[in-house]
């Protein structure tokens, strides 16, 4: 299948980015420091079995810090997932560097404007127009946009314990290139005993199969952690893990809230009288977790039409990482589609998280 460019006056709806390419296992993390992620070549560990694990540590460990990005779809042409690659956050002048995405000026990315943040994670955006390097005659390029989330908390070498990022265009149909990247920079400690709770906010960057554009997205998050339950099974802790998505807002690409807008839109394809997006949750099961701390799971939403009837309007996947020797805190990716907004388009929306134990320092 052929991807289409969408010039801005064929966009029928706004939309954002999504899931997307393993970024190079030694290109910079974006981070104050532009540090290199600490990978190791640990041989010890027990990584999750079958479907699941993105591409990064190829032999992750509990010690050490790991590394996963966002698998590359050449052969997938219903999509471009993970040709983003080489990211780096420069913190001398806030900006971000994104390779092998074209048209997206001179893979510099600025703070956005007029959306600079997302509750705790920013934004940055690629330059609308670049020079013809013999002319200098403006270019139009795509709409690129990138939210990037670093831990509040950082080891003593002045290195985030936690980082991930989301790079995202809408400018084509079906979706469009990009990436997404987390990582733990040091080692977890997993209890045998006792249950954990980690809250926090989500951001993400929603785009479509069927129609150009990108929308922003937020929300709440709390994941638990039953440390005693499931019993261990072979490729895993057995460990429970339970998460819900709630206050759930969406806002297009100059930051202005459509919730209701996407509401009425659910509404209408579904004969529905919703006042607020369905809560999404994490499908509890044995076999999520691992030694190293990672987390593979399965998320759903779904909600009541006026026939009393129940609708799935999302489902998806989560990708993350625990991390601390308490633990602390847990970094982490969603990635949902729906059907449910527009006839004959598919929105996805790609999220970033951190989330901690402790609630009193919430960012």
């Amino acid at each position: 299948m052929t991807r289409f460019y969408l010039s801005v006056a064929a966009l029928a709806i706004v939309a954002a980015c999504s899931g997307g390419n393993p970024f190079e296992d030694n290109a910079e993390e974006p981070s104050g420091g532009g540090e290199t992620p600490t990978t190791g070549t640990p041989t010890t560990g027990t990584p999750i079995t079958g479907e699941g694990l993105p591409p990064g540590t190829t032999s992750p460990t509990a010690e050490l810090g790991i590394f996963r990005s966002e698998a590359r779809s050449e052969e997938d042409a219903t999509n471009g997932n993970g040709f983003a690659n080489e990211i780096r956050y420069n913190a001398a002048n806030d900006t971000f560097e994104v390779n092998n995405l074209a048209f997206d000026g001179g893979n510099v990315y600025q703070r956005g404007n007029p959306v600079g943040s997302l509750g705790p994670y920013s934004v940055y955006e690629a330059d609308q127009q670049f020079p013809d390097s013999v002319t200098a005659d403006p270019i139009n390029q795509f709409t690129h946009r990138a939210i990037y989330g670093v831990s509040r908390d950082s080891n003593a070498a002045g290195v985030p314990n936690t980082r991930f990022a989301i790079v995202r265009t809408g400018a084509y149909v079906p979706y469009g290139f990009g990436g997404f990247i987390y990582q733990r920079e040091g080692g977890v400690t997993l209890p045998e005993t006792g249950q954990a709770q980690f809250r926090g906010k989500t951001a993400g960057l929603r785009d479509f199969d069927g129609a150009g554009g990108l929308q922003y997205s937020t929300s709440d998050i709390e994941i638990a952690v039953d440390f005693n339950d499931f019993d261990q099974v072979t490729g895993g802790r057995g460990d429970g893990v339970k998460g819900t998505l709630s206050n759930r807002r969406v806002f297009d690409i100059n930051g202005n809230d459509i919730t209701s807008q996407v509401v009425g839109n659910i509404n209408s394809e579904n004969t529905a009288s919703l006042s607020s997006l369905p809560n999404a949750f994490f499908t509890v099961g044995p076999n999520v977790l691992d030694n190293n701390g990672e987390i593979v799971g399965e998320l759903t939403s779904t909600f009541v039409n006026d026939q009393n009837v129940a609708v799935n309007y999302e489902e998806g996947k989560y990708y993350a990482i625990i991390s601390g020797d308490t633990p602390n805190e847990i970094v982490g990716i969603l990635v949902t589609t729906n059907t449910a907004e527009f006839q004959g388009v598919t929105v996805r929306d790609t999220s970033g998280f951190i989330v901690y134990r402790d609630t009193a320092q919430l960012p």
